[in-house]
């Protein structure tokens, strides 16, 4: 898999998952202490994170990190 390919997955898992939740990106922003465009980027794939981040999201989320990269 690409990079980018990877990063469109992971967005759209970030996506379906916060969208599941009844998250807006804005709240998830807040709650990881991020922008909400920065959200924005990470679901369209358009920027690289760190696993903090990834950890950080996972936890907002209430679910495992690997969950975020189940990708169908």
């Amino acid at each position: 898999m690409l990079n980018e390919d990877f990063l469109r997955e992971y967005g759209l898992r970030l996506k379906i998952l916060r969208i599941k939740k009844k998250i807006t990106q804005a709240q998830l922003g807040e709650m990881v202490n991020i922008s909400e465009h920065r959200i924005s980027q990470i679901e369209n794939g358009k920027c690289n994170l760190t696993l903090v981040t990834v950890n950080k999201i996972a936890s907002a989320l209430e679910i495992d990190s690997y969950k975020l990269f189940l990708f169908d």
